[in-house]
């Protein structure tokens, strides 16, 4: 992400036509790259962009640092699905058309390389620790994910987690109960991302560290507390200090509470470690059957040592929070708002898992609109939306433009997943676009959440086993409406897609 939003100088402000070239018009509308490769390929010189005056104008001015989501919108219906923007030396080229995102996610190579993972790894470097999945590279990146991928991205793998998450739900139910007793209503629950965070936190923390950390206790443990914030601290850093230069990192804050924050979250997945050797250990000398979960796994599979262990794990978790937490308090917030869809949900479920049976992946499998509100809510709200990638094997042609290798694109997944053109009535939450019976196809790489290839995101069988296990549990437990006082909620880029105010929800319980 870093060099987004400033843009290239004088020059660019007279190549900003509205008026598309002609490669690039016909890749937009699914050319071959054959045919367009017999026109002349223009270079990155040739793409339209913002000056940096104009890029400074709306991001500090009109304050766009926390909405450039919203910003990506308005340049490319200013520039055209590919256009250009520079911070300092870099210069990036965004992407918010399908099939130009096709394209170059086709031509990636072996080694995909994220640009968005920067800072992360300078604090890696600083510390010493090993990089972990989505902050290595090359052969040691491919390395690292076949292994961390048998027991997370097999369907059947992802399966054997559905008692643990089960368990954390009855949980999640308690919490509610008592964060609405603290309302003057009765019902609400205030700040219901809060709550999913926790619950989430609760949930990956049993996956992963095969443990239970208390996110959803009365009383939170301190260091456990500590732990949620520098997630939040560090994201927030983050968005401020890559759209900084470097210089800056000695006067302003953001750089050193980014890292401080990047401690706390170690330090936390350290500790974690080091109690499941420990208990590993005391298995051992027991005789007794070490079982095949994780974290277990991976410490005594000897397929890493425990230092790159510490660099992995923390990134683990750190991903598996935001993805389902995000994602069920906007699945939440939306089906508030559409009563009507989720009397539909609710119906569907109490088909499926009657009375007092608890779901199991053969559940999950038929309910096809749960799937579908899950999948609707990732497309209005990707958990990322944006981030960014790097060709560095070879040259690319992408949309009748040949760019050389290194150059640093920028996928616009939020743009691309409101496009009218995919997505007819873009901004509606429209579930039913996923089903056979009544969807229409839309480009595959239109809404692709959880990455595409081999850079896919690692744990999506978990995040999806997780948000339909309880979302489903959630509709048949409760009604859930709109906060009176709520209002409407706009989309806040946090590095991850969050609500720019709390949302508060009232939980109804079923008779």
């Amino acid at each position: 992400m870093i060099g987004t939003w400033l843009g290239r100088g004088a020059r660019s402000m007279l190549q900003t036509s509205h008026r598309l070239p002609a490669a690039r018009y016909k890749a937009s509308l699914g050319v071959s790259q054959v045919q367009v490769d017999r026109e002349r390929l223009k270079t990155m010189d040739d793409l339209p962009g913002p000056s940096q005056v104009e890029s400074l104008y709306w991001i500090f001015l009109r304050g766009y640092i926390s909405y450039i989501h919203e910003l990506e919108i308005k340049e490319k219906k200013k520039y055209g699905p590919m256009w250009v923007t520079n911070i300092g030396s870099h210069r990036m080229v965004n992407i918010a058309s399908p099939h130009l995102l096709e394209s170059l996610l086709k031509q990636e190579g072996k080694y995909p390389m994220r640009v968005d993972k920067n800072l992360w790894k300078k604090h890696r470097d600083l510390r010493g620790h090993s990089y972990g999945p989505l902050t290595e590279e090359g052969h040691q990146w491919q390395t690292l994910r076949s292994i961390l991928n048998k027991k997370m991205l097999k369907p059947t793998e992802a399966a054997h987690y559905a008692d643990s998450l089960n368990e954390v739900i009855p949980d999640l139910f308690n919490k509610i109960q008592e964060l609405r007793a603290e309302s003057p209503s009765g019902l609400t629950v205030e700040n219901v991302a809060s709550l999913m965070y926790k619950f989430a936190f609760e949930s990956i923390c049993t996956v992963i560290f095969e443990t239970r950390v208390g996110c959803l206790k009365k009383e939170i443990p301190e260091e456990t507390q500590k732990f949620i914030n520098s997630i939040a601290i560090m994201l927030e850093s983050q968005n401020v200090v890559e759209r900084l230069p470097v210089w800056a990192r000695d006067f302003l804050p953001y750089w050193g509470r980014f890292v401080e924050s990047w401690d706390i979250i170690f330090n936390y997945g350290t500790k974690l470690i080091k109690k499941k050797i420990k208990d590993i250990e005391g298995r051992l000398d027991r005789g007794e059957d070490l079982g095949g979960a994780y974290l277990t796994n991976l410490l005594t599979n000897g397929n890493l040592d425990v230092k790159e262990v510490y660099g992995a794990m923390p990134e683990l978790l750190q991903a598996g929070v935001d993805t389902t937490s995000n994602t069920l308090t906007w699945g939440l917030y939306q089906l508030a708002k559409n009563p009507a869809i989720q009397q539909s949900l609710y119906e569907e479920v109490i088909q499926v898992i009657p009375d007092d049976h608890i779901p199991g992946i053969v559940d999950i499998s038929k309910m096809p609109l749960l799937k579908a509100v899950v999948k609707e809510t990732l497309r209005l709200y990707p958990v990322v939306p944006e981030n960014g990638r790097v060709i560095v094997e070879k040259d690319v042609v992408v949309g009748g433009y040949k760019f050389p290798k290194n150059t640093q694109f920028i996928l616009c997944h939020y743009v691309l997943s409101r496009d009218e053109t995919s997505f007819p009535e873009p901004d509606r939450f429209l579930p039913g676009r996923w089903l056979r019976s009544e969807g229409r196809k839309h480009h595959p790489f239109s809404s692709i959440p959880f990455g595409f290839g081999v850079r896919g995101c690692l744990g999506r069988r978990v995040a999806e086993l997780e948000m339909h296990l309880a979302l489903s549990q959630l509709i048949k437990k409760f009604q859930i409406r709109p906060d009176p006082d709520l209002g409407e909620v706009r989309t806040k880029n946090r590095i991850v897609l969050v609500s720019h105010k709390p949302i508060n929800l009232q939980f109804i319980d079923r008779q």
